[in-house]
């Protein structure tokens, strides 16, 4: 191993049928430091990190571990803890009916006599809270205390269990800005005493606050791994996402910008927001307009559309669909109102897969109608057929199942689900992802026609230049927050790049 290094992982590959999740992929984690995973999604880092704790087998490479003679295999987590390995994820692995003594010495109580000594660990637990600076009463269930402080005492466990790599993945994300700073603060503490810690985050912000170093993945390889000090921020977003930033510039869109005078506003949004969720924002999107919402994984897009649609209930703010105000509290009133959201899961939140192609086509439009004004199958089968051939969907039948159709032929469905409904505001999270090329280019021309008849669309895409050919405005986010919009000839990548890395 490198001199001063606590983790080294060297040429490792990890395939899954079909992916190669990793491929040669380096990374090296010193003594005393902070460590940014970082990488969209489908990057690797997931599959990285399960290899390091155990969760998943690696086919070669090799690990090497501080204090530990040769190259290691964790064939379990329970191993990668004893090699001084430990995890904290993004859901609290905490138990909220014990105590916090309970929770931080749970399966290696202290015991006299054979039984538990509940003022020993009592003792030692409050000794180790204090010692890092966590202030809570060690016999009060863990319930009885915020995410954040729940997040600390999860790491305190893990330093107390002589932790040499603490991993943090996604610690921050339902935290509120004076909840970060303390974490910082005991993050700080532990790189002093020497813990190597790898921070696996997609706030740009906190990298830059507390990191030292950088290792960037994408699409399961290592693109580098850099000085934090010495990596501008629209270079990390420029090697996260794929591209090179110098020729950005140079690219252009394929159709242009899509003109459009409309007037009428259908969505507005002021001061919108949810605590700990999205940030307060304000939006206003017209009738005939495509907006586009950009930004890396994690800053908010999906959030912000699950708001607007009241898929999230808002704890701020006011919302106003076609000059009525709106409160949002569920998606049916949204749908009442002539709104229409497909969702980034195609697969948990959109199709039913073992309902027909006809069963999840008429769903939504039912549901607005409800229960007692039920659709007749002549009706269903007439509107089946409409959408079918409007959209070209492939399928045997009107009664295939949903699940035997290609990824493309489900999104057409869903999205024929909502055109059924003949709304006025569509929200369109990732349409295109993970489907073939052709598909992909009729969606981006219906989205445009649905706008040229007068419908507002919101649409949301990982892929840049997708939403260039198809927007006319386009909402950047970052860290939960709006930081930017953008429209006329600002619509460019290196634009929108140096926006989401806040031009730096």
């Amino acid at each position: 191993m490198e001199q001063g290094s606590v983790l080294e992982m060297r040429h490792i590959y990890k395939t899954f049928p079909g992916v190669k999740a990793l491929q040669n992929v380096d990374f090296t984690l010193k003594k005393g430091e902070i460590h940014a995973l970082m990488g969209e999604n489908g990057a690797g880092k997931s599959t990285l990190i399960k290899v390091l704790t155990g969760v998943e087998e690696f086919e070669t490479g090799e690990i090497h571990v501080d204090g530990t003679e040769g190259a290691v295999i964790n064939r379990s987590p329970q191993e990668a803890q004893n090699r001084g390995i430990s995890t904290v994820y993004q859901e609290i692995n905490l138990c909220p009916n014990l105590t916090v003594a309970e929770n931080l010495f749970i399966g290696r109580e202290p015991r006299k006599a054979g039984l538990i000594d509940w003022k020993e660990m009592n003792r030692r637990a409050s000794e180790l809270l204090k010692g890092l600076d966590i202030h809570a009463d060690v016999t009060k269930t863990i319930d009885n205390y915020s995410i954040a402080i729940q997040q600390m005492i999860a790491i305190a466990r893990a330093v107390d269990m002589s932790a040499k790599v603490l991993i943090l993945d996604e610690p921050t994300s339902s935290l509120d800005d004076g909840e970060v700073e303390k974490l910082f603060s005991l993050m700080r503490r532990l790189k002093k005493e020497g813990v190597g810690i790898i921070f696996v985050t997609h706030f740009l912000e906190q990298v830059y606050e507390v990191c030292d170093r950088i290792t960037v993945l994408r699409n399961g390889q290592l693109v580098g791994q850099f000085t934090t000090a010495e990596l501008p921020r629209v270079q990390l977003v420029a090697k996260m996402m794929g591209k090179d930033f110098d020729d950005l510039a140079a690219i252009k869109t394929e159709e242009g910008q899509i003109g459009k005078e409309a007037e009428d506003i259908v969505i507005k949004a002021v001061g919108l927001g949810k605590k700990g969720y999205v940030k307060p924002f304000d939006l206003v999107i017209r009738k005939g307009e495509v907006v586009g919402f950009t930004g890396l994984l994690g800053s908010g897009r999906s959030e912000t559309v699950r708001l607007l649609y009241g898929a999230e209930r808002s704890d701020e703010g006011e919302l106003f669909v076609k000059g009525q105000k709106h409160s949002a509290r569920n998606p049916l009133s949204s749908m009442n109102c002539g709104m229409a959201y497909l969702p980034e899961d195609r697969k948990n939140e959109g199709i039913i897969a073992d309902l027909s192609v006809r069963e999840n086509l008429i769903l939504a439009l039912q549901a607005k109608r409800g229960v007692f004004r039920l659709l007749s199958r002549k009706q269903q089968e007439e509107f089946t057929d409409k959408y079918i051939e409007m959209l070209q969907i492939k399928t045997a039948s009107r009664e295939t199942p949903i699940k035997s159709l290609s990824g493309g032929n489900q999104q057409k469905v869903i999205i024929g689900r909502w055109l059924l409904t003949n709304p006025d505001f569509l929200i369109l999270d990732e349409p295109t992802r993970g489907i073939d090329v052709g598909t992909k280019t009729e969606i981006q021309k219906l989205v445009v026609e649905l706008a040229s008849q007068g419908m507002a669309v919101v649409f949301i895409s990982s892929e840049i230049e997708e939403m260039l050919r198809t927007c006319d405005r386009m909402v950047v986010m970052r860290d939960s927050a709006k930081v930017g919009e953008l429209s006329g000839e600002e619509m460019n990548q290196a634009s929108i790049m140096s926006t989401i890395a806040g031009g730096q």
